[in-house]
């Protein structure tokens, strides 16, 4: 037997020449044109790109899944020797979830909500498997163990909406192995999960992997992700793959302009501070695709042929692909790569730690009252933020990170007043906010505004962008005379890098990044002192996750602008904040310069998520510490440290009360026993 024969036994999926296009009017736009590729039993292939690029279109038109207007016009998808384009629906139908299964990008979309998770998980197990009953039950208890869900068998007989975000993550996954695929499409797995979970999520998929010898493939926007989980890596441009590499390969040599410029948009402690690497313009439209290289147009390097032919494909290292009309030379990738490492820095004010506080938050707490019965009796509170004392200056970013539920944006709306506080005090310019009338408060209203982490979900879509900015001017009786409204609408978004005709449309008109740089144009549009931004990058592009940071910097540095930034996302905090907090179980446990708490951190909880956050850097992916158990309910908060439940260290009196506060530095605090 050859060797190539031997190799195209173990391949469990070839795609080649594929083609899917969608039906708008009387035309068909292509999606997808002409994408090759193949994946072998337990070998991952990461599937990398901007939105729009294709992914997830790929991905469904693999699985026949497209919605109605999706075509497949050509090419050839063979799962296993069987070519899955040309069977019919019904034996399509025993593919699906037994030979290919898929985890959506949105868990909470893809799940029924009005069945059980044991219910669901026995159509899968019954169409594929033939269980049923108590084997059926059994299997599925396996299951949800194998994908690390305590107490499976009350979580049987919950509905998806009684999960946290994670977990519902962790039953689709166990409902994608449940008929025992042999290839796994994961889309996006891992999308705005905490990197605590998101950790644990693609550790168990790797383990998953490992004893089922599945072929896996990764769809992703996130280099991390790639980094940890790939055998081989395609990079995805406007419908056609530009670039293939086995994994070493991408990470130390990638070669297409497109891949290093997604490489030089992501922060790194070397443009700390500075300015990141930006790709100009969108991804084109599929009805206005280029007749050359499709990435022309964004190209720095871009020349007469590659506007007017497309490019092949040309192998430049064994397993190493590319589609580009230029040789890039060793000195140009290293001229993209550095782009900005020598910027100067943004972030003002670095070394001014004794500038004055524009926001003073004191003991601040968040309690929820649990009502229950006929007569809504008080049983219990929800402790959501207890006791969170903060500061920041003018000028200075305040980073707020922890897991999902920890109390970070309640932290932020109560700080707001959108959120009636239980006891503490927040005073802005001196003033305190809670003692005041509503009537008193409007004066200090346009001094603190909000930019909420869905900007899709937040703007009106029945208004237009200019109505959107021009209703807080209103509400709040901006001074407009001196140049009228128009003019300072335009003005905002000019400040925000959009033009002014963008005035007289609406939010479904904008790509995802121009959306949240109309949220930022309406926050700065009654000229705030204080921005909180909570999870403003969450599931965006590196690219527009780029342009979005370095207009925050500029902002901050051309109006003095505060941010309390809520993220989960360090290597955005390591880029852009002065300072970190660090926020379990409704209270603060480490706080300190973005130096002290991310390179030198004095909390287990802290240490813990840092291990979780994947890197770029092959020789630099840290030691993941998992955490035992789950965060635990903030209306049931454990005796003693609430992090003690789950930390390796933890000591008797630890269990028996809340450690005090111990300053390590001027402005380095903890709180932990071990440190008394």
């Amino acid at each position: 037997m050859s060797e190539e024969t031997s190799l195209s036994e173990q391949r469990l999926l070839e795609v080649a020449d594929l083609r899917i296009a969608f039906v708008s009017g009387r035309s068909l736009l292509a999606a997808v044109d002409g994408v090759d590729f193949q994946v072998a039993a337990g070998e991952t292939l990461a599937l990398l790109g901007e939105s729009g690029c294709g992914k997830s279109a790929t991905a469904l038109g693999l699985l026949r899944l497209l919605p109605a207007a999706g075509r497949i016009p050509g090419g050839a998808v063979r799962f296993e020797g069987r070519d899955l384009l040309a069977l019919p629906e019904a034996e399509m139908r025993g593919v699906r979830g037994g030979g290919m299964a898929m985890i959506f990008q949105e868990p909470a979309t893809s799940l029924n909500p009005v069945l059980t998770v044991g219910h669901q998980l026995g159509e899968v197990l019954e169409r594929h498997l033939g269980l049923s009953g108590q084997p059926a039950r059994e299997r599925s208890l396996e299951l949800l163990s194998a994908v690390g869900i305590a107490d499976a068998p009350r979580r049987l007989g919950e509905y998806p909406f009684q999960l946290s975000g994670g977990m519902k993550q962790r039953v689709m996954i166990a409902v994608a192995l449940a008929g025992n695929p042999r290839l796994l499409i994961a889309d996006e797995p891992t999308t705005a999960l905490d990197v605590t979970i998101q950790a644990q999520i693609l550790e168990l998929l790797r383990r998953l992997q490992a004893e089922r010898a599945m072929g896996m493939l990764l769809i992703t926007h996130d280099l991390g992700v790639v980094a940890q989980m790939a055998t081989r890596v395609a990079v995805m441009y406007a419908g056609q793959i530009v670039e293939e590499a086995p994994h070493a390969l991408f990470f130390s040599a990638a070669r297409h302009p497109y891949t290093q410029k997604l490489f030089a948009a992501l922060p790194d402690l070397e443009r700390r501070g500075g300015r990141l690497e930006t790709i100009p313009g969108q991804v084109p439209p599929l009805s206005a695709m280029p007749a050359g290289c499709r990435f022309a147009s964004r190209c720095q390097y871009a020349w007469e042929l590659c506007r007017q032919q497309a490019p092949e494909w040309r192998q430049v290292a064994p397993g190493h692909r590319l589609r580009c009309h230029l040789d890039v030379l060793p000195e140009a990738a290293a001229g993209i790569s550095a782009v900005g490492a020598g910027s100067a820095a943004l972030r003002s004010g670095v070394d001014q730690l004794a500038a004055p506080a524009l926001l003073s938050v004191k003991d601040l707490r968040v309690h929820f009252a649990i009502r229950r019965g006929i007569l809504q009796r008080t049983v219990g509170q929800v402790r959501a933020v207890d006791g969170v004392s903060l500061e920041l200056a003018r000028g200075r970013t305040l980073a707020l990170v922890g897991e999902s539920g920890c109390g970070k944006t309640t932290v932020g709306k109560a700080i707001l007043q959108l959120i009636a506080a239980s006891g503490g005090s927040v005073h802005l310019l001196g003033q305190e906010l809670g003692s005041l009338t509503r009537k008193g408060r409007r004066p200090l209203r346009r001094r603190m505004q909000m930019i909420f982490q869905d900007p899709f979900a937040s703007l009106n879509p029945r208004m237009a962008v200019g109505e959107i900015i021009g209703e807080g001017m209103s509400a709040l009786r901006i001074d407009m005379q001196r140049q009228g409204r128009g003019a300072a609408i335009a003005a905002v978004l000019e400040q925000v890098g959009l033009e002014a005709a963008a005035a007289s449309r609406y939010p479904h008109e904008f790509s995802g990044g121009q959306r949240q740089r109309i949220a930022i144009a309406r926050a700065l549009a009654v000229q705030p002192d204080l921005v909180i931004c909570d999870e403003p990058t969450s599931a965006l592009d590196v690219s527009v996750q780029a342009q979005i940071l370095n207009l925050l910097a500029t902002l901050q540095a051309d109006l003095g602008l505060a941010y309390l930034f809520i993220t989960h996302n360090f290597a955005v905090v390591d880029h852009l904040a002065h300072e970190v907090a660090v926020m379990y179980l409704g209270r603060i446990v480490e706080r300190g310069t973005v130096d002290e708490v991310l390179r030198s951190p004095q909390h287990p909880y802290t240490r813990a998520l840092l291990s979780a956050v994947p890197s770029t850097r092959l020789d630099a992916q840290p030691a993941f510490i998992r955490l035992p158990g789950e965060t635990p309910s903030p209306a049931n908060p454990p005796s003693g440290c609430h992090f003690h439940p789950r930390c390796r260290q933890a000591t008797a009196a630890c269990r028996e009360r809340y450690p005090e506060t111990t300053t390590l530095s001027s402005t380095h605090t903890v709180r932990c026993h071990l440190h008394g």
